[in-house]
């Protein structure tokens, strides 16, 4: 005991297998950052072009172009990323 681990205990977080986190998860949270950037970006046409933009748009603009980047995230992440040959 006395603070010592054995190769392969999972005492601590860092010990734990890092396949946690869900590839897919990872790649919606990617999706969404994007998609968010996306939605800057068309909220600053719109206001280049001169298009009064409204809390309520810009709310919209950005949580609808962060939840479909998460989607196409969650759509092209791979299914599996471990290989086991035999």
């Amino acid at each position: 005991m006395g603070g010592r681990t054995h190769p392969g205990s999972a005492s601590t977080i860092e010990g734990m297998s890092s396949s946690y986190v869900s590839p897919r998860i990872s790649a919606a949270v990617v999706g969404a950052l994007v998609g968010a950037a996306a939605g800057i970006l068309l909220l600053t046409a719109a206001g280049t072009f001169s298009f009064a933009v409204t809390g309520v748009f810009a709310g919209l603009a950005l949580g609808v172009a962060a939840l479909a980047g998460a989607v196409v995230g969650v759509a092209l992440a791979p299914a599996h990323t471990r290989s086991n040959p035999r």
